[in-house]
C-alpha cells in the first residue's frame, strides 16, 4: 500500500489552484470551501486530487461516504441500475428500488410498531417533511427545537437552526412557530433534568395543543458533536408521549453506523415516532427518508409528499448496496475499534493541551473542543490554525460547534486503520506544536 499521505505539491496545488479560480469565476461565494482542492479518484480511506497528492480522509463528505467514496458495491449496482433506467418519477410510474429501501428502513429504524416510510433527495427536505406529517397527524402548527440544533439550510430548517452565521445571516424572515429549547449540553453545565424542567415550561407557556413536533438530534452534528446528558432522549420521549407530540429523531448525520450502532437513538434506548435519515444513506448520492408510526405517516394526504427526484432509481441501488455493508456483522464493531483508536490518539490532550476543553462523541463521529481554561470561551481560532495544519500535511478534517471551535472527525467506517492512526498523529502533532506557540505567547 502507498505510504499516505502523499503529497506531490503544495496542498493546493497548481492544477487545484487554477482550477478553483475557475470556480470563483463561475460560481457564487455563497458555496463555502473546506479545502480547495480538487478531486481526480477516491479510495477507501484517501483522496486524490487532481495534482497526484493522495489525502486522508477524515471527513466522509461530512458523513455521507461512510462506506467510503468509491465503494465497489455501490458503484456496481448503480452502474447495474444505470443499464436500466435513470429516472421515471416515484409518483407517476412506481419502481421496485424505491419499495426495497422503504422496507429495510421500516424493518431497522428502531421502534416495535408498524412503520411506513416516504423517501426525498436531501436531509432538509426529509425534515420539512416530518414537519409537514406531524402537523398533518396532530392538526397543531408549533415545532421545538432545541439550543446549538442543526437541521438544514431552507428556509423552515434554518428557522429550525440554531447557528446564525454563515447558516441563517441575511435570509430572514425566517418561517414562524419554532421555539427553541435548551440543550443538555455537560462540558456547559447541562444536566438532563434542568433542561427538561425548562423545556416542559416552555410547553405550558405556549400550551402543549400548540406543538405538532419536537425534533431532536441524538448527537448534534454541526452544533458541536455534543452527547447530551444521560437521561436527556429518554426523558423528551417522555414529555412527548405526556402531551400527545410527535417525537422526531434526526439521525440525518448519526444515523446508519455512524456511532456503532444502525441509529445512535439506540444507544439511549429511545425510539423517534418519525426518525430522519439522509447523507449516508445513498453512499453519496443524494436520498432522504423518513420513516415512522404507520399511523402518522399515513396522515398525509395522497399527493401531499413528494419530489420530482423523490427515491431517484440510482440513489435507490446506491442505498441499497449501503445496507448490505451495514449487514456485514463485522462492520458496527469496526466502528467500536475506531472509536477506540480515536481515543486513545486524543484524550491524553486535555491533560497535555490548555484549550482542549474535551475529546466526546461516540463511534466514528469524533470531536475535540476547543476553548480557554477556565472560562470555556470558544476558540474558533485555533479550531481554525489546527485544521489548517492538517490539510497542509494532507489530511481532510472540518470544523463545527456554534462558535466554529470543535475539530470534529467523521472517517469512513471502512477506514483502513493504519491510515486512520496516521492521520490522528498528524492531527495530534498540529495540537500540541499549536499548544506549545500558544505556551510560549
Amino acid at each position: 500500500m502507498t505510504t499516505v499521505p502523499l503529497l506531490r505539491t503544495e496542498i493546493p496545488g497548481p492544477r487545484s489552484r487554477e482550477l478553483h479560480a475557475r470556480r470563483e469565476a463561475s460560481v457564487p461565494p455563497g458555496f463555502g470551501i473546506t479545502l480547495p482542492v480538487f478531486v481526480a479518484r477516491a479510495g477507501t480511506s484517501t483522496l486524490e486530487d487532481v495534482d497526484g497528492n493522495t489525502l486522508i480522509d477524515l471527513a466522509s463528505g461530512i458523513a455521507v461516504t461512510s462506506v467510503g467514496a468509491a465503494n465497489p458495491r455501490v458503484r456496481e449496482s448503480v452502474a447495474a441500475q444505470l443499464d436500466l433506467f435513470t429516472h421515471t418519477c416515484f409518483m407517476v410510474t412506481e419502481y421496485e428500488g424505491f419499495v426495497r429501501v422503504a422496507e429495510w428502513l421500516n424493518e431497522n429504524v428502531p421502534g416495535d410498531f408498524a412503520k411506513r416510510t416516504g423517501l426525498f433527495s436531501t436531509g432538509a427536505e426529509a425534515v420539512e417533511n416530518a414537519v409537514k406529517i406531524a402537523r398533518a397527524y396532530t392538526g397543531r402548527p408549533g415545532v421545538l427545537v432545541v439550543d446549538e440544533a442543526y437541521h438544514g439550510r431552507s428556509l423552515l430548517t434554518m428557522a429550525m437552526t440554531a447557528k446564525e452565521h454563515p447558516y441563517k445571516t441575511s435570509f430572514g424572515p425566517f418561517p414562524g412557530e419554532v421555539v427553541r429549547g435548551p440543550n443538555a449540553n455537560p462540558l456547559r453545565g447541562g444536566d438532563a433534568e434542568t433542561a427538561l424542567t425548562e423545556i416542559e415550561r416552555i410547553i405550558a407557556g405556549h400550551g402543549p395543543e400548540h406543538f405538532a413536533a419536537l425534533v431532536v438530534e441524538p448527537i448534534q452534528g454541526e452544533g458541536g458533536f455534543v452527547v447530551p446528558a444521560p437521561g436527556f432522549l429518554p426523558g423528551l420521549r417522555r414529555i412527548a408521549d405526556a402531551h400527545g407530540i410527535v417525537l422526531v429523531v434526526d439521525e440525518i448525520q448519526t444515523g446508519l453506523g455512524r456511532t456503532g450502532a444502525l441509529f445512535a437513538s439506540a444507544h439511549e434506548g429511545v425510539a423517534g415516532d418519525l426518525t430522519l435519515t439522509a447523507k449516508a444513506l445513498g453512499g453519496g448520492l443524494p436520498l432522504s427518508a423518513v420513516t415512522g408510526r404507520a399511523e402518522i405517516m399515513d396522515a398525509a394526504h395522497a399527493g401531499g409528499l413528494g419530489g420530482t427526484y423523490a427515491g431517484n432509481p440510482l440513489a435507490c441501488a446506491a442505498a441499497l448496496a449501503v445496507f448490505e455493508v451495514l449487514e456485514d456483522p463485522g462492520l458496527l464493531p469496526r466502528v467500536a475499534r475506531i472509536e477506540r483508536i480515536i481515543r486513545d490518539h486524543l484524550e491524553p490532550l486535555v491533560a497535555e493541551a490548555a484549550f482542549v476543553a474535551e475529546v466526546r462523541g461516540r463511534g466514528a463521529m469524533m470531536a475535540v473542543e476547543l476553548a480557554d481554561p477556565g472560562t470555556l470561551a470558544p476558540r474558533p481560532d485555533l479550531a481554525q490554525r489546527i485544521s489548517a495544519a492538517c490539510h497542509a500535511a494532507g489530511v481532510v478534517t472540518l470544523t463545527c460547534g456554534t462558535q466554529g471551535n470543535v475539530i470534529r472527525l467523521l472517517p469512513p467506517l471502512v477506514i483502513d486503520e493504519s491510515i486512520l492512526e496516521t492521520g490522528l498523529t498528524i492531527l495530534t502533532t498540529a495540537i500540541r506544536s499549536i499548544a506549545a506557540e500558544e505556551a510560549a505567547a
